[in-house]
């Protein structure tokens, strides 16, 4: 039986809306991690606005040289926002422990999302049921830190 992607918007929309409320309450204290993740802001330049946009994720792996997102949404039909803004511009910020640095972002390749994959699943394993849940390819998204030309 697949979430209705109503039920799967709604879900998002208060756990992004409580980790922030969850930050602000405890002046960025708390929570460090998440399900065994890193919780971090993704910052993005909307692909038609141009705006500034932000969204809170977690990052199942999260390296020094290296920060791997993944765009499930749960398991939606549709790409997250966020994702479509970073495939647009891929030069996006994270900030992770209070600190905001400028990455740039591009989607995995095959092969190289079958050689993450099962580390995102054993960092959590809801994303088995994110990728059943929808018949979508659930994008892994591979974030450097961007270097100065």
């Amino acid at each position: 039986m697949t979430t209705p992607d109503r039920v799967i918007t709604i879900g998002a929309w208060c756990l992004e809306n409580g980790h922030r409320a969850l930050l602000k309450l405890t002046g960025g204290r708390f929570p460090k991690r998440i399900l065994g993740m890193t919780p971090l802001e993704l910052h993005t330049t909307g692909r038609r606005s141009g705006q500034r946009r932000s969204t809170m994720l977690t990052a199942p792996i999260c390296e020094p040289d290296r920060v791997v997102l993944i765009a499930s949404k749960g398991g939606h039909t549709n790409h997250p926002d966020w994702y479509r803004n970073l495939v647009a511009n891929p030069s996006i910020e994270l900030t992770i422990n209070h600190v905001t640095k400028p990455f740039t972002a591009r989607t995995a390749t095959p092969a190289e999302k079958s050689e993450l994959w099962p580390r995102v699943v054993a960092a959590y394993r809801g994303y088995e049921g994110y990728q059943r849940n929808t018949e979508r390819d659930i994008p892994v998204v591979i974030c450097t830190p961007a270097t100065s030309a």
